[in-house]
């Protein structure tokens, strides 16, 4: 007798979520509520591709000072697997969706935040070791990152004027 209990008590539970099945929810389409009511940031921005990337190893060198490699995928390195520079773009739609999570972020990784004038909305954000600025313009999104250069991590400043200077050079 106690070998049937434990499987009616089973059947007993899962019935009538078997029974009820997606269509008892009022026959509604999950993935067309998946986005309902969730600003992604797009408002008036242009719905242009993705940029390519920016730069060539040569500008990135003439940029910060010292020479790099292209690695791929716009990610620039010393040679010698310490510093590099990365940067990631996207449409300013998909850029728009993204950036204030971004920034919040940001906060929480780096020793200061602070927005800049390019673009449709940007930040710049730097601590000892690294920076990032992210800028959405009509022409595309971009997120760089700086991290372990010696010589600009030492500099007076630190990373935001090398920052600077790469935002200043990007196709906005």
């Amino acid at each position: 007798m106690r070998r049937l209990i434990a499987p009616l008590w089973c059947s007993l539970l899962l019935l009538p979520l078997v029974a009820c099945g997606p269509e008892a929810a009022g026959d509604a389409d999950p993935a067309a509520d998946a986005g309902a009511g969730v600003d992604v940031g797009g408002g008036d921005l242009p719905d242009v591709p993705r940029p390519a990337c920016p730069f060539t190893a040569t500008q990135v060198a003439d940029l910060l000072g010292q020479p790099m490699e292209d690695q791929g995928d716009c990610l620039f390195g010393d040679g010698k697997g310490v510093a590099a520079l990365t940067i990631t773009t996207a449409s300013p739609i998909a850029g728009g969706a993204t950036y204030d999570y971004q920034r919040q972020q940001a906060t929480t990784a780096y020793r200061e935040v602070k927005d800049v004038d390019k673009g449709r909305k940007a930040y710049l954000a730097v601590k000892d070791i690294g920076g990032e600025a992210v800028v959405i313009s009509d022409k595309g999104s971009f997120t760089v990152i700086l991290s372990s250069f010696e010589r600009i991590g030492a500099g007076p400043g630190g990373y935001e004027p090398a920052l600077r200077k790469v935002l200043d050079a990007l196709p906005l």
